[in-house]
């Protein structure tokens, strides 16, 4: 955890260590590097004005009541997926509400899995994909996001995508939460952000800002007034890493030590 900082020195207080650091894969893994800018891609709508008639519906929680009483940080991340649900769907709400728009996402479309080369993840993120697919995924679907893994390289497509649907949805990082796209499908290989960004949704910031808020006491950070600074300035972005560059079969072992241990 972090040491006690001098009020707001935000500088260095994402160089603390991460509780539970084997349970993750840790960025030092990272094969490769990718130059990009989470905190663009994750730009939140400035403008929110929520007419009166469009009621907030809270999103449904995940739950693993077992698990979140033996690891803390497992609540932290799941409140923050649900705000960030929460604010997705008010957004989209208010986006057919105000400009007519239709959402084009539907089951089974993959594209933004595929042509996305820069979709950030977060290391408290990392510790929930990786938990999930290690604890919490069996049969079939166990053996094939194994092989997916196996042949995984930096630069390829989420290993996580199958058969074109997310193997690990309800553990998705708030990156792919928020990316829904309105009016029509993507065609094969387009990326929407950047042929045609007026038809990509934009978080709405109270949300964005609160799901990660959540997040930071993982990190250390407790603080109010270190929260709200970090949030602004957009510190806790640096964090973040492309998924498609992470060392993954390092999960693969984590897996197999899962296994051998339930035998």
């Amino acid at each position: 955890m972090a040491e006690k900082k001098e009020e707001n020195n935000t500088e260095e207080v994402f160089h603390a260590e991460v509780v539970n650091p084997d349970e993750f894969l840790n960025p030092e893994e990272i094969v490769g590097s990718v130059n990009f800018n989470a905190e663009e891609i994750l730009k939140p709508e400035e403008i929110e004005v929520v007419p009166e008639e469009i009621e907030v519906v809270e999103a449904e929680r995940l739950s693993f009541p077992y698990d979140e009483e033996r690891m803390n940080w497992l609540k932290l991340l799941l409140d923050s997926y649900q705000r960030m649900d929460t604010g997705v769907d008010l957004g989209i709400r208010l986006e057919a509400e105000k400009r007519g728009k239709k959402l084009a996402c539907h089951k089974g479309c993959s594209s933004c899995c595929i042509t996305h080369g820069e979709i950030p993840v977060y290391p408290l993120e990392l510790v929930g994909i990786t938990w999930y697919v290690t604890e919490k995924t069996g049969g079939e679907k166990r053996k094939k996001i194994r092989e997916s893994l196996e042949k995984h390289q930096p630069g390829d497509p989420c290993p996580f995508l199958l058969d074109h649907e997310c193997s690990i949805h309800p553990m998705r990082p708030l990156a792919c939460r928020q990316f829904n796209v309105f009016n029509k499908v993507c065609e094969e290989g387009e990326d929407a952000y950047y042929t045609r960004p007026e038809d990509v949704l934009r978080p709405l910031k109270t949300y964005i800002q609160d799901a990660f808020n959540f997040t930071l006491p993982f990190y250390g950070v407790t603080d109010e007034e270190q929260r709200l600074i970090i949030l602004e300035t957009g510190k806790h972005h640096k964090m973040a890493q492309p998924m498609q560059n992470m060392n993954w079969k390092t999960l693969i072992e984590k897996m197999d030590a899962w296994d051998l241990s339930k035998n």
